[in-house]
C-alpha cells in the first residue's frame, strides 16, 4: 500500500499519512530558522573565529563594533530579501520547488561561511546568501502548510512551525556548549555551520516526494491534479471523489472564487485603500506590532547573549545562552495554550507589561550595581532574563504571527502580510546592527530602551488593536456604512466600527449560519449572516 492510501482517524476524520509527514519535514524550516539564529551567539566568542575574522595585532584580536555588527546583521537583510521574494518564487515554481530552492541558498550560503578562512566580507556574505534561503523558508514553510493539511490538523502543524524555531535556536545553543572546550581550534565553529547543511537536507529532499499544494494547482486550472492532492493528503488517493475529499475540495473551490470576485489589491491600496474595511489603518498596524515585536529585545540575548554575559564576568556565558533557550522552548507550550483560550490582545498587553519590567531590573541592577564587581547581580540579570524570555515565548513570540494572519482582509491580505513581515525583519536588522555601538556606548543602559519600546506596545495593543480570537479563518469581518449585507460584512452599524463575533449559531442541513456581532465602538450586537 502506498503512502497516498495509508490513513490515520484524527479528531473524528481521516487524514493521510503524508499529510503527517508533510507537517513533520516543513517544520525542519522552522528548525533551520531558529538554528540559523540562535548559532551567531556562541560562535562570536570561539577564539579561533576571533582570531580568524577579528581586528588588531595577533595574539590581541577583538572584533570592531562595525564589524561585528555587519557580520551579525547582514543575515537579518538577506532573510528580508528571501522573505519579499518568496512569495513569487511560490506562485512561479510551486511550493515544493520554492522551498528545495531556499534550502539550496541555505546550504550554499553554510558552504560559503565554511570556507572562509580569514575574511570577514567572505563570512558576512555567507551569511547574507543563508539569510535569502531562511527568509524564502519563513514564508513558504506555513504557506504550504496551511494550504496542504486537513483541517483537523492544521492548527497544529502551523503551530509547530513557531516551536520548531524554539528548538533549532536550542539546539544551536547545545551544539556550541558541546563545542566550546575546542573553541581555539577551526573545528568549533565550522563543526556548528556544517550541521546546519546536515538538518536542511531532509527538507530540501523530502519535500519533492510529497503532494503539490492543492491550492497552487487549483490556482493555474489543473483542478483534477488538485483534487488527487487532496486525496493523497487524506490518505484516499484510490477514492478522490469521497465525501471527505469532496467537501475539502469544494471548501477550496469556494475560497478561490471568493478570491476571485474580491480581486487582488495593488500595493498602492495597502496605504491608500478603501477607509471601509480601514486598509491602512490594519497596514500600519501590522507593520507596528511586527516591528515591536523584534524590538521587545529578544535577540539582544538570542544574538549577543553569550557576549553581554562574558563581559559580566560570568564563568560561562555559553550555558546561560543554553539555558535561555531552553527556558524559550518550555514557556513555548503554554503560550500555544493562551491563544486558543485566552485570546491575543490581552496577552500581548500583560507580555509587554511583563517584559518591560524584567529588562527594566535588568536596566538598573547592571548599572547600580555592575556584575563584574558584584556576582549577586549576575545572578539576578540571568534571572531577570529568563523570565523575560519566559513571556517573550509564551506571548510576542507567537501571537504576533497568528494576528497578521486574522486581521488584514482578504483582497490585500498577501501583500499586508509582506509587509508586516518586511517590518518584522528591517526591526531584525536594526536591533543586530546596533547593539554592538550600544553596548559599548550605553551598555546595560540599553535595557531602559527596551523599556521604552515595550511599554509603547503595551499602549498601541491596547488603544489600537482589535481581538480577533472568534473571527472566522477564512476572512477578516469589516462592516460598511450602506447597509448591505455580504460576504464578511455587517447588515448594518456605523461606519469603521470594528466587529468581533461574540456567539454564533449553526443551522442544520445549510452550509451558512448566523452570528453575532458586537461593535468595540458602539457595544452594539446586531444579528450576522454568513453566506458560504
Amino acid at each position: 500500500m502506498g503512502l497516498g492510501k495509508a490513513k490515520i482517524r484524527i479528531n473524528g476524520a481521516d487524514c493521510g499519512l503524508e499529510a503527517i509527514l508533510l507537517g513533520v519535514t516543513t517544520s525542519i524550516g522552522g528548525f533551520l530558522f531558529g538554528y540559523d539564529t540562535g548559532q551567531i551567539s556562541g560562535m562570536q566568542i570561539f577564539q579561533d573565529f576571533i582570531n580568524r575574522f577579528g581586528q588588531g595585532p595577533p595574539g590581541n584580536k577583538a572584533f570592531d563594533d562595525i564589524i561585528l555588527s555587519l557580520v551579525v546583521s547582514l543575515m537579518s537583510i538577506g532573510t528580508l530579501i528571501g522573505a519579499l521574494s518568496g512569495a513569487y518564487t511560490a506562485d512561479w515554481w510551486g511550493r515544493r520547488k520554492s522551498l528545495t530552492f531556499g534550502v539550496a541558498m541555505f546550504i550554499i550560503g553554510n558552504i560559503i561561511q565554511i570556507t572562509a578562512m580569514n575574511s570577514w566580507v567572505h563570512m558576512m556574505m555567507g551569511r547574507f546568501v543563508a539569510g535569502l534561503g531562511v527568509g524564502n523558508l519563513s514564508v513558504g514553510v506555513p504557506m504550504y502548510q496551511s494550504e496542504c493539511c486537513p483541517r483537523e490538523i492544521r492548527g497544529s502543524v502551523v503551530a509547530s512551525y513557531q516551536l520548531l524555531i524554539t528548538f533549532g535556536i536550542l539546539i544551536s545553543n547545545l551544539i556550541n556548549y558541546g563545542v566550546r572546550n575546542i573553541e581555539g581550534s577551526y573545528a568549533s565553529w565550522r563543526i556548528v555551520i556544517g550541521l546546519g547543511i546536515a538538518f536542511s537536507l531532509p527538507l530540501g529532499i523530502g519535500v519533492l516526494f510529497l503532494p503539490e499544494s492543492p491550492r497552487w494547482l487549483a490556482g493555474r486550472g489543473r483542478w483534477d491534479a488538485a483534487r488527487i492532492s487532496m486525496a493523497r493528503l487524506r490518505g484516499l488517493k484510490a477514492d478522490p471523489h469521497n465525501p471527505l475529499v469532496e467537501d475539502d475540495f469544494q471548501e477550496m473551490h469556494s475560497a478561490i472564487m471568493q478570491l476571485a470576485n474580491v480581486g487582488t489589491g495593488s500595493w498602492w491600496e495597502c496605504f491608500a485603500g478603501s477607509d471601509k474595511p480601514r486598509v491602512v489603518y490594519r497596514t500600519l498596524l501590522g507593520c507596528a506590532v511586527h516591528f515591536l515585536q523584534q524590538w521587545t529585545g529578544v535577540n539582544y540575548f538570542f544574538y549577543y547573549g553569550a557576549n553581554i554575559f562574558q563581559s559580566a564576568d560570568i564563568d560561562d556565558p555559553i550555558l546561560i545562552q543554553l539555558v535561555l533557550g531552553a527556558v524559550n522552548v518550555v514557556t513555548t507550550f503554554p503560550g500555544l495554550y493562551i491563544i486558543e483560550r485566552v485570546g491575543r490582545r490581552i496577552p500581548l498587553i500583560i507580555g509587554a507589561c511583563w517584559q518591560a519590567t524584567w529588562l527594566l531590573i535588568f536596566a538598573v541592577v547592571g548599572i547600580a550595581r555592575p556584575p563584574d564587581q558584584f556576582e549577586s547581580s549576575g545572578i539576578v540579570m540571568i534571572v531577570a532574563a529568563c523570565m523575560f524570555i519566559a513571556s517573550f515565548a509564551m506571548t510576542w513570540g507567537p501571537f504576533a504571527w497568528v494576528v497578521i494572519g486574522e486581521t488584514f482582509p482578504l483582497r490585500t491580505r498577501a501583500k499586508q502580510a509582506s509587509l508586516a513581515t518586511a517590518s518584522n525583519w528591517l526591526g531584525n536588522f536594526m536591533i543586530s546592527f546596533l547593539i554592538p555601538f550600544a553596548d559599548s556606548g550605553i551598555g546595560y543602559a540599553f535595557g531602559f530602551v527596551f523599556f521604552g519600546t515595550n511599554a509603547a506596545a503595551a499602549v498601541i495593543v491596547y488603544f489600537f488593536l482589535y481581538e480577533t480570537k472568534s473571527w472566522p479563518s477564512s476572512r477578516s469581518i469589516s462592516c460598511t456604512a450602506n447597509g448591505s449585507l455580504g460576504r464578511g460584512r455587517a447588515a448594518s452599524g456605523p461606519p469603521r466600527a470594528i466587529w468581533t463575533v461574540t456567539r454564533g449559531t449553526r443551522r442544520t442541513g445549510t452550509r451558512g449560519g448566523e452570528v453575532r456581532l458586537t461593535s468595540r465602538l458602539g457595544m452594539r450586537e446586531i444579528p450576522f449572516r454568513v453566506l458560504r
